[in-house]
């Protein structure tokens, strides 16, 4: 009985340590699945110029643009959506992030994107395995890097309308992809924080679709700016 009672405490963690490596394999596996139908879509439409012409061709192209947004801000709550909604509006975020980036596959040679690609990949799982396994709370970090992509959306919408000069595109690249660094690493650690053994396979469901789609916008747009400081463009 008392080999029994000190087992007890080993055998809990043991299984919370699995449960926890399950939900966060579920994760990157939905975020792995979002970015595989991204770039599916992102090939078909730019192998179609009819495609193109239909749904880039004109002011559609703004709404494109801008749907994931919406579906991200007004359509994708965890909080009251099911976790077969969550993943309808997942899929719709990914296939209108691969609509949106047709025309990079058409912009940009095969071998700077399988090199950004591939860059983007070492440097995500290096961060993913730093925020799973650093000791320091990345919490302080949280509100400067929210803001931090606040001010990059409001440069993004001004580029609509200003050209900026390559050096600043350049500069505007680089804090990105630093700031969506940091905020990989915090997701991750993140991740560990909001994982409760206790929960309903509901609620750890929803909560797996919320930080996948938080990682698959950190891979996105991380990819984005490493494609521009290191193609031959």
């Amino acid at each position: 009985m008392q080999t029994d009672r000190y087992s007890r405490p080993a055998t809990r963690e043991t299984e919370y340590d699995i449960g926890l490596r399950n939900h966060l394999l579920s994760v990157y596996n939905r975020m792995t699945a979002g970015i595989l139908i991204t770039a599916f879509v992102a090939w078909f439409v730019s192998s179609s110029p009819a495609l193109m012409a239909m749904l880039l061709g004109g002011p559609q192209a703004y709404i494109v643009m801008f749907a994931p947004l919406a579906i991200i801000w007004f359509g994708f709550n965890p909080a009251s959506m099911s976790s077969k909604h969550l993943m309808i509006a997942f899929g719709g975020v990914s296939v209108l992030y691969g609509i949106s980036f047709s025309t990079i596959a058409l912009a940009y040679a095969s071998t700077d994107i399988a090199r950004a690609f591939f860059i983007t990949s070492a440097m995500f799982a290096g961060l993913s395995i730093f925020g799973y396994t650093t000791k320091q709370d990345l919490e302080p970090i949280k509100k400067f890097l929210f803001m931090a992509i606040i001010g990059l959306l409001i440069v993004g919408i001004t580029g609509i309308f200003v050209e900026y000069s390559s050096t600043m595109q350049m500069g505007i690249s680089a804090i990105s992809v630093l700031i969506f660094a940091g905020l990989t690493a915090w997701e991750t650690q993140n991740m560990k924080r909001m994982y409760n053994a206790g929960h309903a396979a509901e609620i750890n469901s929803r909560l797996a679709w919320s930080s996948a789609l938080s990682l698959y916008i950190s891979f996105v747009v991380m990819f984005t700016h490493i494609l521009r400081l290191t193609s031959n463009r």
